[in-house]
């Protein structure tokens, strides 16, 4: 029987700040609409109705003296302290993120060098052929990260990649926008190694696909919404509707396609694991997805979730699920071998990753 050349995760880490930041913290703040205006509804209103659309609580937020790549370093260095292999012998490393370092106490991106240059740095690895590089790619980063990383693991290129996502959204986020309560930070990182079988394993299939032309400036930087906020900070900003209506349509879609894609039917699917991004949202696009195979009942716990206690921390959302998961870390929920997972993700650009595994 022919032996094939496969992509599975080996080892996981991640990386969770410990300052812990309750809706309660956002009561007293002044929010404005995109037009200036301040609401007039009491702030307690607003954070509860926030809260009932998208199921979160509080998210995590880096303390002032850690910047996106210390999380992505502590992350990593998580994932390698359970992994067997030598660093060293890494072939890759990809770091996903969007906005690179951001202090903060400085708003400013700082980008140069690359934060997989700097991790890798940190972490001590001299091999000059560990090559580190950056992906930025909205939300769905460190899945494209993943990947890419399968494309070259299954050539023959490379026998073992590290992919972090890691990102500060909190310094980012306008304060005065009511979406600012989405925004999280933290880090997840996963090996890949390449494996020979005579039976499909790991990466079975992924699919990725970019809508620009009426989608690519849903999620944007502008101008904080307060008339009264010092020109010159860029924020991140969305429209909210459009992008909700945006990944109901398009996310289940990709999700079915990429399962046709690996000859998987939804139903040999043990869990789905979705980029945190709204809890309500995330809901209706597990419901589109099952409708689309005409299966009126949804399987218990089929779609673990972490966001109503970490928030949207953007590319590292779906490392730190994966991660927890895989360590036990969330109440009646885990992976065990030969199950098929479905990741999937959607963020700016707009673009929409998915990709089915089976996990050993």
């Amino acid at each position: 029987m022919s032996m094939n050349r496969y992509s599975v995760i080996t080892a996981t880490g991640s990386y969770l700040p410990p300052r812990t930041v309750s809706n309660q913290h956002f009561v007293d703040t002044a929010f404005y609409d995109a037009t200036g205006t301040r609401l007039d509804k009491p702030g307690a209103e607003i954070t509860s109705k926030f809260e009932q659309i998208t199921e979160i609580g509080e998210r995590r937020y880096a303390t002032d003296d850690l910047v996106t790549s210390d999380l992505g370093f502590l992350a990593a260095e998580a994932a390698l302290a359970s992994w067997e292999g030598n660093p060293e012998e890494l072939d890759y490393i990809i770091v996903a993120h969007n906005f690179g370092d951001v202090a903060a106490d400085n708003r400013r991106t700082d980008m140069v060098p690359t934060l997989a240059a700097r991790i890798k740095a940190r972490l001590g690895i001299r091999n000059p052929y560990t090559v580190a590089y950056d992906l930025p790619f909205g939300c769905p980063g460190w899945l494209q990260g993943v990947i890419q990383a399968n494309y070259f693991l299954r050539s023959g290129d490379a026998s073992r990649i590290l992919v972090i996502g890691t990102e500060t959204l909190s310094r980012v986020c306008d304060p005065h926008d009511r979406d600012s309560m989405l925004y999280a930070d933290g880090a997840g990182a996963v090996v890949l190694e390449a494996r020979a079988s005579a039976e499909p394993v790991g990466i079975l299939a992924h699919l990725t696909r970019s809508d620009t032309a009426q989608e690519a400036h849903l999620l944007r930087m502008g101008a904080s919404y307060s008339p009264t906020y010092p020109a010159g900070d860029l924020f991140l900003k969305m429209d909210g509707r459009k992008l909700y209506e945006y990944a109901l349509k398009t996310v289940p879609q990709a999700i079915q396609a990429c399962l046709e894609k690996a000859g998987v039917p939804l139903t040999a699917v043990r869990k789905v694991l979705i980029h945190q991004a709204n809890g309500k949202m995330d809901e209706a696009i597990l419901k589109r997805l099952y409708a689309l195979y005409n299966l009126p009942v949804i399987p218990a716990g089929v779609m673990p979730m972490t966001i109503s206690w970490l928030g949207n921390s953007s590319v590292a959302t779906l490392p730190t699920l994966l991660d927890l998961l895989l360590r036990g870390q969330l109440p009646n929920q885990r992976i065990e071998a030969g199950d098929v997972v479905v990741f999937a993700s959607v963020g700016a650009g707009m673009n929409i990753n998915a990709m089915v595994y089976q996990a050993i």
